[in-house]
């Protein structure tokens, strides 16, 4: 089924920047794919934190395609998605280039924590809220270092 949610994920990812990539010819397509996902990763944490938050109502399924479809994410290479010079106009902060180590072992843990969901999401509300610590945090560790906040 994880590798399923990865073809299925990965998919999602190349069609939605391939056809944001149209509309948007003169931005990189480094940029461009990174950006589609950080937003499917945004649409499964949503998922996963309103749940969790009690926003939506908890549900087994729901939760777990959420929390498989984030896995799936966190394990594609984003190694192409960050040549230097594409800060310029995105959230992201000129340091992740500086730091690009540093920056990538942030993508490893994100893994890391995405494992521990998708094994908790469809258990029950609890496993998923404990779970959501986690990940959460660390999208905020990376978040802290590396991305511009909104005002």
């Amino acid at each position: 089924m994880k590798t399923l949610s990865l073809i299925a994920s990965g998919a999602a990812v190349l069609f939605s920047t391939m056809a944001f990539a149209d509309s948007h010819a003169d931005v990189d397509p480094a940029v461009t794919a990174r950006q589609a996902h950080m937003q499917l990763y945004a649409h499964n944490l949503g998922i996963l934190g309103g749940m969790a938050q009690g926003k939506i109502d908890y549900n087994p399924e729901m939760a777990q395609t959420a929390a498989d479809n984030f896995l799936a994410l966190a394990n594609i290479s984003q190694a192409t998605y960050w040549p230097e010079g594409t800060a310029e106009g995105t959230k992201a902060k000129p340091e992740i280039w500086d730091n690009m180590d540093d920056f990538m072992s942030k993508a490893d843990d994100l893994a890391f924590e995405a494992e521990a969901m998708a094994d908790a999401a469809g258990t029950d509300l609890a496993s998923l809220q404990g779970a959501m610590q986690g990940l959460g945090g660390t999208c905020s560790a990376c978040h802290r270092e590396y991305r511009i906040r909104d005002n």
